[in-house]
């Protein structure tokens, strides 16, 4: 597992299950961090995974800069024939992602395991 740190603000873990990355995310997405989780959402090489469950368990905080971020990431993944799916967002970012509609583009799951499965 791989591990990125912006203390206080983000940290980021990879795995990968099967073939699917999950990018686990905690703390806060904004303006500030946006780039951080741009990248984290692809491989270290540069090259974007087919599959990518973004597990935002541990997201307290949301604003359109992490919306813009993950809507470039599903297109991303949408052009190589993959996808991007969300999993387990806390109530205040599954009602952002909802009052913006993302929850209509990128399917949204209440944990990672039902991201997971097709």
């Amino acid at each position: 597992m791989h591990r990125e740190n912006r203390p206080g603000r983000l940290s980021i873990q990879h795995a990968v299950v099967g073939d699917v990355r999950v990018v686990a995310v905690h703390g806060e997405i904004d303006h500030d961090v946006k780039d951080v989780l741009s990248q984290a959402l692809l491989f270290e090489n540069g090259i974007t995974p087919l599959r990518i469950v973004a597990d935002l368990s541990g997201v307290t905080f949301m604003d359109s800069s992490g919306i813009n971020v993950f809507v470039a990431a599903y297109q991303r993944a949408s052009d190589a024939q993959g996808w991007l799916r969300i999993a387990a967002a806390q109530d205040s970012v599954v009602r952002l992602l909802q009052m913006v509609g993302i929850d209509e583009i990128i399917p949204c799951h209440s944990t990672v395991e039902q991201a997971l499965n097709p």
